[in-house]
């Protein structure tokens, strides 16, 4: 991914949740009306996720605001999104989504160097509570640290 990449959206929330196992980059089939409202940042990843249904890829729940100027042909903000992946990635995707606790989650939406509309999914298992609270105080101490030594220089 080299470039300069236009991040329209990311969820933070799926990496305070999950531990990011893999990252794959997928293409998304839009219409008009949703490519002009993420252009204007009207995008969210809370609460979505990804499923592989009958050889294809579906990003569901993510949230893209209906265009201002749309009119009667605005789109449906929550409706299924066909992901655009080759056959042997999605086979891939299947074949660990599969596994007990793995689930594809969207990180971020983004444009990439070209103009289009890119979603990073990451393959995820779920954290425990006590996974979570370490992770928190692992990146509090990174950030007093980090304190520490501004503070010396």
């Amino acid at each position: 991914m080299g470039g300069e990449l236009k991040v329209i959206t990311s969820n933070k929330k799926a990496l305070h949740d999950y531990f990011i196992v893999d990252r794959i980059e997928a293409g998304v089939e839009l219409k008009g009306t949703e490519v002009k409202s993420l252009r204007e940042g009207r995008a969210n990843l809370k609460d979505s996720f990804a499923i592989v249904k009958n050889g294809e890829v579906f990003l569901l729940k993510s949230h893209i605001s209906p265009y201002r100027y749309g009119g009667y042909d605005n789109h449906n903000p929550e409706r299924p999104r066909k992901l655009l992946l080759k056959k042997q990635e999605i086979r891939r995707l299947k074949r660990h989504v599969e596994e007990k606790g793995v689930t594809l989650i969207p990180l971020k939406m983004y444009f990439n160097e070209r103009g289009k509309v890119k979603v990073e999914l990451g393959l995820a298992k779920g954290k425990k509570l006590h996974d979570k609270r370490a992770s928190i105080a692992e990146r509090d101490a990174k950030r007093e640290l980090e304190r520490l030594r501004r503070g010396k220089l």
